[in-house]
């Protein structure tokens, strides 16, 4: 069930919603510069085991409105927590992937939580997606900026070679195909400025020490987008967090070992005390 939620007077931020009766919560954010139906895969497999599956549809992606502004991890938070409010959730799940890891870690420290007793981060685009002066993990400045100026300059051309560089294992051409078409739906200036969002955010090193519930880390040891190291980071920072590690995966861990990633996820959902750390 797919519907609209406001988040400002002239914003409307697009909302699926399975399974609505299901024993526990889980909301999805994903990551760039896709939309809610990256978790395809899992809302094939979770809802069958009695989850209320939510995916979020970032403004400026998928079905969301495409306002030329409001790119910013508190504005994306603060939609975050409209939704939250409006569909009155509690005791929820908050999982995001890539950029919406990012979202989920400010959403925690900024909104304090509000109505998530679970958080779990997938190839999460924190503490910092590229290097800096004090943290030599990301990726190199020029590589973002290079994904802006394919933005502006030929955006079809940019979404090809970042969709060769996501996944670790082999997918079928209309598989890149499919998942070329996701990043097609943005608007081209929601793309370029949540990449020029990865180069001026640094509040996230603070945010991870704000976290104060049972954190689930998922994250490939081959992924080329958000290096492992950026895992290890968030393991030491957040306090009660549990790294997983996944062998055989990329950036797309979700559909890389989607099987093992279902598994975990689902489990730590289900569990009643967060994780054994």
């Amino acid at each position: 069930m797919g519907y609209y939620v406001k988040v400002e007077s002239d914003v409307k931020i697009y909302v699926e919603d399975i399974n609505p009766s299901g024993k526990k919560t889980i909301l999805f954010l994903h990551g760039w510069p896709g939309s809610h139906k990256l978790f395809e895969y899992q809302f094939d497999k979770l809802p069958e085991l009695g989850f209320r599956c939510i995916g979020i549809d970032t403004r400026g992606f998928g079905d969301s409105d495409k306002p030329f502004r409001g790119y910013d991890y508190d504005t994306l938070s603060d939609d975050v927590r409209s939704v939250i409010d409006q569909l009155e959730l509690h005791d929820i799940t908050l999982g995001g992937h890539s950029t919406g890891g990012a979202i989920a870690i400010r959403y925690m420290a900024r909104h304090n939580g509000y109505g998530v007793s679970k958080l779990a981060l997938f190839a999460a685009a924190a503490p910092s997606l590229i290097k800096r002066s004090y943290f030599p993990y990301g990726l190199p400045k020029e590589a973002v900026n290079e994904i802006i100026e394919g933005t502006y300059s030929d955006r079809p051309n940019m979404l090809r070679n970042f969709g060769n560089m996501f996944f670790f294992q082999h997918i079928t051409v209309p598989f890149s195909d499919w998942f070329f078409s996701l990043g097609l739906q943005a608007a081209g200036w929601a793309t370029a400025l949540i990449a020029k969002t990865w180069l001026d955010e640094e509040r996230l090193f603070y945010d991870l020490r704000e976290i104060n519930v049972p954190t689930l880390i998922l994250h490939g040891i081959h992924d080329r987008v958000c290096l492992f190291p950026l895992a290890e980071a968030q393991r030491r920072e957040i306090k009660e967090s549990k790294l997983v590690i996944f062998e055989n995966s990329g950036h797309g861990l979700f559909y890389d070992e989607k099987d093992k990633f279902n598994k975990e996820l689902a489990e730590f959902a289900e569990s009643e005390n967060g994780i054994d750390c």
